[in-house]
């Protein structure tokens, strides 16, 4: 199974875990509301997930102008 992490903001891929069998829990899924769950995790056609994350850049730029936040794709 491959597990991407991608920024929800800018799109950059964060990382990648390739590894045939995973649980949600080594992976921390189940700590996430059914709305979390929703609104982060996406399942790919081919049986993958991506998972969308903050990235360092976009979190410094959100936490230093709050402003962005407001924005339908502030760092794009």
């Amino acid at each position: 199974m491959s597990i991407k992490y991608i920024c929800r903001h800018c799109h950059a891929t964060i990382g990648e875990i390739e590894k045939p069998l995973i649980s949600e829990e080594e992976l921390g899924f189940h700590f996430l509301t059914p709305e979390e769950r929703r609104d982060i995790i996406s399942y790919n056609q081919d049986g993958g997930m991506t998972v969308k994350v903050v990235c360092d850049y976009c979190k410094e730029a959100l936490d230093n102008y709050p402003e962005l936040s407001l924005l339908v794709n502030p760092l794009q």
